[in-house]
């Protein structure tokens, strides 16, 4: 907790789970629960579940440049993103690397909230922002309850007119429980669901009646880890866990490009002028590595880190690992040499207990076609 200068409202209810509010990002963040993550696993992925993430950074940007801002700090066409309407992005070094991650929400027409993980992007905003008539805020007040899961829109349509006609990336600005809220249909869970963005005086009682209300629907509190299971199916990376920070190549400085992450349909179509840009656009087909799914023989799931193998000769290294007791499948997120990155290629996982026969297998492992997350009504 030495590291930590941000705090949530919630830290004592997380404590009262069983959680010693492990760092991240600067915020004390609820890693562990005093229950197996299994049960919040399932709970998401069959009814829904709640977590505070509010260790993620929030920034409002108004001003009459803040459009221009928003357009030269990231990889999206900021002219198709209208009030009410969010988009996924990313942020480049000018060696054409990536930095972090973000979501732009526009809020009005010379208002957005830039909402980013524990990457470079409050620097990368501050970098375009040098000269012009626009205004940066930091909001820690403003906390993220995340509710995912199915049957999330069910307890939400019981007071909030409307939600179910709220689309994938789109948000509205409400009221729960009497207080006001901007309500995201975004998450990082590859479910459908929603983020709640509330005052952190508010935050407290929001949590304690979705979960007194919820409990006969099944909606548990979950753990900040319990991400880690979710994105391993979905396909949702997390910086710098999956990225050179961790797992730098010999003889040369962090950074992936969009083309290796597989990111790079974060660049809306035919734009330049964002930093990085010309580099992103020189450095398609030189890709060093690319990221890819693993599926491994067996239940064990592979080690953090674990080194994967063909042949003989080392081909790449786990990021992120999971069991699913759904599917009963061991799989993973892997950097991959580019030839190995191709579905059914036979691999070898190196655990610390020993070797565990994998194929190469692409993402995401669930619901490919989103159709979970985007669903209607």
């Amino acid at each position: 907790m030495t590291a930590s200068w941000r705090f949530s409202t919630l830290a004592d209810r997380h404590r009262a789970l069983g959680s010693k509010l492990e760092d991240w990002s600067g915020m004390g963040t609820a890693w562990t629960y005093d229950k197996d993550a299994d049960e919040e696993y399932i709970a998401i992925r069959t009814k829904a579940g709640l977590m505070d993430v509010s260790g993620l950074k929030k920034v409002h940007i108004t001003g009459p440049h803040a459009s221009h801002l928003i357009d030269l700090a990231t990889t999206r066409d900021v002219e198709k993103i209208y009030p009410g309407k969010s988009a996924y992005a990313c942020m480049l070094n000018e060696a054409g690397k990536f930095t972090d991650d973000c979501i732009l929400y526009r809020i009005s027409p010379n208002s957005w909230m830039v909402v980013h993980g524990s990457g470079t992007g409050h620097e990368e905003l501050q970098r375009a922002a040098m000269g012009r008539d626009v205004s940066l805020r930091f909001d820690d007040n403003l906390h993220d309850l995340s509710l995912q899961g199915p049957t999330a829109v069910d307890y939400l349509a019981k007071h909030v007119p409307g939600i179910r006609d709220l689309n994938y990336f789109h948000h509205m600005q409400t009221q729960l429980f009497g207080f006001p809220v901007m309500i995201s249909r975004t998450g990082y869970t590859g479910e459908r669901g929603y983020e709640v963005f509330c005052r952190g005086q508010d935050a407290g009682t929001i949590w304690d009646r979705i979960l007194e209300e919820g409990k006969s629907a099944g909606i548990i509190p979950c753990r900040f880890t319990t991400l880690d299971m979710l994105r391993v199916e979905s396909y949702l990376l997390f910086y710098p866990y999956d990225n050179s920070q961790k797992y730098p190549f010999e003889n040369e400085g962090p950074g992936d490009t969009l083309w290796e992450l597989g990111l790079d349909f974060t660049v809306s179509p035919g734009k330049t002028g964002f930093r990085g840009a010309e580099e992103h656009y020189r450095l398609k087909g030189k890709e060093r590595f690319k990221i890819y799914g693993v599926l491994l023989d067996g239940k064990e799931p592979a080690d953090e880190g674990a080194p994967v193998y063909r042949d003989g000769k080392k081909v790449g290294v786990v990021t992120c690992a999971m069991y699913s007791p759904l599917v009963e499948k061991s799989m993973g997120i892997a950097r991959l040499d580019v030839d190995c990155a191709v579905k059914d290629t036979k691999l070898e996982i190196r655990n610390r207990s020993g070797a565990i026969k994998a194929t190469a297998q692409p993402l995401p492992f669930d619901d490919p076609k989103k159709t979970k997350r985007t669903a209607k009504g």
